[in-house]
């Protein structure tokens, strides 16, 4: 592409190598998401410690979130995608090195690696926002991220069918393809068009928290898609090793995984439409309601069937809690507000990811399975009564 056609690029396009970043891009994670705690289970000291990788993750896309989120107001969206990438390249070749030596510590820090990848893609839907018109900015969040229906497919296929490569370094084979997913979203980036940021946005008048979060909608902006990841990580992170403690073999989770990835982003392809014709309070609610039944069916059983449909409602009820969330949030800053106040929103996704991830290992360990979905009837319910109550302050209010 020359530079003429970048200067000219359409918003459609710039939002449609978004998604295909969103999908090599949550192609790499999902393999971090799908085998980190089964090499924790090979290399850890402790089964207790089987899901510190994905605390690691978690704490590394914590860590660089707000760090990111300033750097992309004095530099620009592109340059940042760009730095996210290249640091998961370097993490992906420390955890195949780490596999082949049974080095737990470096697979950590490896995976923390990672979670900067993470951390810099998740803003990915908000430049989808910028490139779009006020009216669909909801369908462009969506559309971002049905890059991940892709990834649901292609990114546990490709763990799966690399896991062996490096045999009997299993799953060494799985980050190293993770080295060339990074590589080409890379490639895909530098194609993109994104603004760089304006006068307005870095020096313009901001509003102080006490001022921002007298807005009841920011506030159930944030707790929407905080209490939505976290849920989500909470128990996608604990069911793979759960299933192998229960007795499954590797593919019955590989399955199970994938179809729990495709209820995170096929709905993707209609969510942003749901939001714009029945309004984004009930779509988000609808997510939280889900969360709630993905807990029922945790709790029905321990077959394969049990935990399949579990994680699939788990994934429908993150993709309309977190779309929703997202949505509400971009109606409650100014452009000179934007970093921080995305900032502070990704920034808790990443603190209660971060809890929710830790807390699993010591759950299945010290309670069993179980435990797990308990936690998310009381959270869910707890999010469903904030909605309420902020719509019944608009009502008041007027707004």
């Amino acid at each position: 592409m020359t530079t003429a056609a970048v200067a000219t690029q359409s918003p459609r396009t710039t939002i449609l190598l978004l998604a295909i970043a969103q999908a090599l891009y949550s192609c790499c994670i999902i393999t971090v998401f799908s085998t980190a705690g089964l090499v924790g289970l090979m290399i850890a000291p402790s089964k207790a410690w089987a899901t510190l990788p994905i605390t690691t993750f978690v704490v590394g896309s914590m860590a660089t979130t707000i760090p990111a989120s300033f750097l992309m107001r004095r530099f620009g969206r592109k340059p940042v995608f760009m730095l996210g990438a290249l640091v998961s390249i370097l993490g992906a070749g420390l955890a195949t090195w780490s596999i082949f030596h049974s080095a737990f510590v470096a697979f950590c820090i490896a995976t923390a690696m990672q979670g900067v990848f993470q951390a810099t893609s998740n803003y990915y839907r908000f430049a989808a926002v910028e490139a779009s018109d006020p009216a669909n900015k909801s369908i462009a969040i969506s559309w971002v991220l049905t890059g991940g229906v892709v990834a649901a497919i292609a990114g546990t296929l490709i763990a799966s069918a690399t896991a062996d490569y490096f045999a009997p370094f299993t799953f060494a084979g799985s980050y190293a393809a993770a080295i060339l997913l990074a590589l080409a979203n890379v490639a895909v980036v530098t194609l993109m068009h994104l603004p760089k940021p304006q006068a307005e946005e870095v020096a313009g008048p901001q509003r102080s928290w006490g001022e921002l979060l007298q807005q009841p909608r920011l506030v159930a902006a944030m707790a929407s898609a905080i209490v939505a990841y976290a849920l989500m990580n909470l128990m996608m992170t604990a069911a793979p090793v759960a299933m192998a403690m229960c007795g499954f073999q590797q593919t019955d989770s590989k399955w199970v995984i994938q179809w729990h990835v495709l209820g995170m982003f096929v709905p993707s392809f209609f969510t942003g439409l749901l939001i714009k014709r029945f309004g984004v309070n009930l779509i988000t609610g609808l997510g939280m309601a889900l969360l709630i039944a993905a807990g029922i069916a945790g709790l029905a059983g321990i077959t394969f069937t049990h935990f399949a449909v579990g994680l699939i409602l788990l994934g429908i009820g993150w993709n309309f809690g977190f779309i929703g969330g997202t949505t509400m949030l971009t109606d409650c800053y100014r452009p000179s507000e934007r970093a921080k106040v995305q900032a502070v929103n990704d920034f808790g996704i990443s603190a209660m990811m971060a809890v929710a991830s830790a807390s699993s290992g010591v759950m299945l360990s010290h309670w069993g399975w179980q435990s797990v979905p308990l936690v998310l009837f009381p959270l869910a319910l707890a999010m469903i009564a904030l909605i309420v109550w902020q719509v019944m302050r608009s009502r008041v209010s007027g707004t």
